[in-house]
Order: structure tokens, then C-alpha cells, then sequence
């Protein structure tokens, strides 16, 4: 199989993100203006390489943060609703802080392996997982190019790069994101890390 560039971008800042609110996929929040921002220093170091595919999910802060890239690079964006973020249920839109004590219990399943665990009225790690990698190897298979950038959520982050790193799901805490911070991976029937969490490119 031929090398594929893959690029994962987390989205940039919402509203949500600034204070502090669990969002999900039932969550369709747009970027703020500081996620705007970051969506441009995005583009800017994105547009230093070839892009043969541009992808995001289905919601508006992935295919905002996107857009300056589409507009850079003159290519459509494919937004694709099997790569939203995880359902997080009866906690989206609250306060972190409030569904603290409730997520980390829910966490020390996910820890010890029991990833069909989910979320109360939302998913688990596992369905998460099988619904974007299948998505993504779709892609794979009609993609004629070798370098594809995909603007996706960072719990889904977590998510793929932890189980396409041979990490294990169960370690998915341990992959960081920030918004705007940049994964990129090479792939060619396997997966190989060549940097985790860019963000130098949003200092500006």
C-alpha cells in the first residue's frame, strides 16, 4: 500500500471550551473568535505542504477551523457525520467540574479495559472507535492522493491515535490535545507517530 501524510487537527476554541463545558456530539457549537484565530495560524502551517484531501466532521467547529484551509488550498471540504465527536450524553453542556466525580468513575473502567462502557445516555470508547476507524479506512480506499489533513474533536483524538499507535484504548488519556494542536502521522497499512500535539504554530 502506498504512504499516506495524515494530518489530525483538533478544532479551535468554542465558547464552550472557554468555560469549561462538556461538548459533545450533540453539542454543535461554532468557533469564538479566539478559535478563529487559531484556525488561521492552522491554515497558515498546513499550507507549507501538499493536501490531497480535506475532511471534518460533521459539526460546525471542525469545518470552521477547516475553511481558511479550504480557501488556501482552493479544495472542498468533506465533512463525514462518522467522525463527530463522542456522544458524552447526559453531561454535554454541563460543567466539567460538575460531572467531574461521575466521568472519573466512569473513567477507571475505561483504564482497566472495559471500553463498552458508556457514557449514561451516550457511548462508549469502543463504539466511538469502530464507527470513525471504519470511516477513515472508507476514505483510505477512495483516496488517490499521499497527503490527507482531517479536522476532527479531541476526545476522538484520543480515541484513534492511542488504538492506531498500538497503545490500546485503554490509554487514551495519555494522548493530549489542545485546540488547534496538530497529530501527524504516517500510514501505510500501519500507523507511525511523527508528532503528537503540535502547537507551536499558534504562537504568533
Amino acid at each position: 500500500m502506498k504512504k499516506i501524510r495524515l494530518f489530525i487537527a483538533r478544532h479551535g476554541q468554542t465558547d464552550y471550551n472557554r468555560r469549561g463545558l462538556l461538548q459533545g456530539r450533540g453539542i454543535d457549537a461554532p468557533l469564538d473568535e479566539t478559535g478563529f484565530r487559531q484556525a488561521d495560524l492552522l491554515s497558515t502551517y498546513l499550507s507549507g505542504y501538499d493536501t490531497d484531501g480535506l475532511y471534518s466532521s460533521s459539526l460546525v467547529r471542525t469545518w470552521q477551523t477547516a475553511e481558511p484551509l479550504r480557501k488556501a488550498k482552493k479544495m472542498d471540504i468533506v465533512r463525514e457525520k462518522d467522525l463527530d465527536e463522542m456522544h458524552f450524553g447526559e453531561f454535554e453542556g454541563k460543567p466539567y467540574l460538575d460531572a467531574a466525580r461521575e466521568l472519573d468513575n466512569i473513567q477507571k473502567f475505561w483504564k482497566r479495559g472495559d471500553l463498552d462502557v458508556p457514557v449514561p445516555g451516550g457511548e462508549s470508547p469502543r463504539q466511538v472507535f469502530d464507527r470513525a476507524n471504519a470511516a477513515f479506512h472508507d476514505i483510505v480506499r477512495k483516496f488517490s492522493g499521499t497527503s490527507l489533513v482531517m479536522i476532527l474533536h479531541g476526545r476522538l483524538i484520543r480515541i484513534l491515535v492511542s488504538e492506531w499507535l498500538g497503545m490500546g484504548l485503554k490509554n487514551m488519556h495519555k494522548i493530549e490535545h489542545q485546540n488547534a494542536g496538530i497529530n501527524q502521522l504516517v500510514y501505510d497499512g500501519s500507523f507511525k507517530a511523527v508528532y503528537l500535539n503540535k502547537t507551536d504554530h499558534l504562537v504568533s
